[in-house]
C-alpha cells in the first residue's frame, strides 16, 4: 500500500460517488472531474485534514478503459493493449478547509505481446477486476508491461511526486511530509 510506503498516517474513506466515465471525450477532464467529485464527497467530514481524491483510467485508440465489470471484459480490454502503447490518466484532488487543487498524471505504458492464452490466464487472475485497463503493474501484471514512460507511482494509481507537490502548495512542506511517521 502506497501510504505504508510512505508512513503517513491514512484513513481510508469510500466515497459515494459513481465511477463513470461516459460522457467524457477528454481523459484528463474525466479523472480530474472524478477525483474532485471523490474529494469534494467526504471533505466536509474532516475540515481540519487533507482529504484525498484520485481516479486513474487507461487511454487507448481514443477512448477511455475504465474498470472491466468480468473476467470477459478483462480479457477483452488485454487484448486491446497487447503489444502497444497507452496512457494511463490519474485525477488527483486535495481538499484542505475550503480549499480544493486539482491536477493529473500521464504515464504510458508499452505491453508485451503476448499470446491470448496467456492473456486469458491472467484475466482469469481476477487481479486486473478492480482497476482501470484490467491490469495491475503492482502484482502479476507486472510481467504485461514491457516499459514504463513517466512516473511509475501513476499507473499504480497515485502519482505521489504530484501529491507531495500539491501538499506542499497546501501548507505541508516537503520536509514535514518526511517526518511525519505512525
Amino acid at each position: 500500500m502506497l501510504a505504508d510506503l510512505l508512513g503517513w498516517e491514512v484513513l481510508f474513506v469510500t466515497p459515494g460517488v459513481e465511477e463513470d466515465v461516459n460522457g467524457f471525450r477528454i481523459p484528463e477532464d474525466a479523472v480530474r472531474h472524478l477525483a474532485a467529485q471523490k474529494a469534494m464527497s467526504v471533505a466536509s467530514s474532516y475540515d481540519d485534514l487533507f482529504v484525498i481524491g484520485a481516479d486513474t483510467i487507461v487511454y487507448i485508440n481514443g477512448h477511455i478503459l475504465g474498470k472491466p465489470s468480468s473476467v470477459e471484459e478483462a480479457f477483452e480490454m488485454l487484448l486491446e493493449l497487447n503489444g502497444r502503447t497507452h496512457e494511463v490518466y490519474t485525477g488527483i484532488a486535495v481538499v484542505k478547509g475550503e480549499i480544493l487543487r486539482v491536477d493529473h498524471e500521464v504515464t504510458r505504458v508499452t505491453f508485451r505481446n503476448m499470446s491470448p492464452k496467456a492473456l486469458l490466464a491472467y484475466a482469469e487472475t481476477k487481479e486486473g477486476l478492480d482497476k482501470a485497463g484490467a491490469y495491475g503493474v503492482q502484482g502479476k501484471g507486472a510481467l504485461l508491461v514491457e516499459r514504463v514512460e513517466g512516473c511509475f507511482y501513476n499507473v499504480v494509481g497515485l502519482p505521489l511526486a504530484k501529491l507531495s507537490a500539491m501538499l506542499q502548495d497546501l501548507g505541508w512542506p516537503l520536509e514535514d511530509q518526511w517526518r511525519c511517521v505512525r
